[in-house]
């Protein structure tokens, strides 16, 4: 018979599954709000990627629960859990390595989506940063409430090679808070393949305990149920 304690560690592997799909789930719907800078650090192909996860490690613990309640001779359902969660595995990898792939070249690649901002974001983000252009004074500046006509051309005059200018252009901040977010979201998703992976092991040794139980059922069998003794 396959041990309680063996049976509580797959639970609560089984159960962290659940809470990281929830997670998952959560996440894709809330960050869906209304932020400029969300928005800007976190594209709706990454809500959607989010979602899926979420949707496969929830719809993987649904399975792993008719799978475990099986009679002991009946290993097939947890034997596909086990192909499941390796999927599973792939799903958080590759979404994980994407989101770590592209916070390694954030500067550049927010730069793409800062100029495609619209005017009313961009004053918005330098107005919070008190930040004038992106690279540079005269990349994708507005005019608005911090940046005025002579802080533009005080900032124009700065030379952006600098480090100690580098405050005075919104590249640094806009990348600070990206940063963050983005080492949230990688971190976050690596962090759902422990339990994955942890609940695959504990379920092949389910699945070897069964199988020697049974085993030894048979053999018993054979000796007229007179057990090993």
């Amino acid at each position: 018979m396959v041990s309680r304690k063996l049976m509580g560690f797959w639970a609560l592997f089984d159960v962290c599954l659940l809470a990281a799909g929830v997670i998952s789930i959560v996440f894709s719907v809330v960050y869906r709000k209304q932020d400029i800078l969300l928005n800007l650090t976190i594209s709706k192909g990454d809500l959607l990627a989010a979602l899926i996860m979420g949707i496969m490690l929830v719809a993987t613990f649904v399975f792993s629960i008719g799978a475990i309640v099986q009679k002991n001779h009946v290993t097939m359902g947890l034997v596909i859990l086990n192909y499941i969660l390796v999927a599973d595995a792939i799903v958080v990898l590759v979404i994980g390595t994407i989101v770590w792939f592209f916070s390694l070249q954030q500067r550049n690649n927010f730069h793409k989506l800062y100029v495609e901002l619209p005017a009313s974001s961009r004053v918005f983000i330098q107005d919070k940063f008190s930040c004038c252009g992106y690279f540079n004074g005269s990349d994708a500046v507005e005019p608005s409430t911090f940046c005025t006509p002579s802080q533009i051309a005080f900032t124009n005059a700065l030379d952006s090679s600098d480090v100690n200018n580098a405050n005075s252009f919104c590249v640094t901040k806009v990348t600070a808070f990206t940063d963050y977010t983005l080492n949230q979201m990688f971190s976050s998703t690596y962090g759902f393949m422990p339990i994955v992976l942890g609940l695959l092991l504990f379920t092949l040794c389910v699945i070897n305990k069964r199988k020697e139980d049974e085993r030894f059922k048979k053999i018993d069998a054979k000796r007229g149920g007179r057990g090993f003794v």
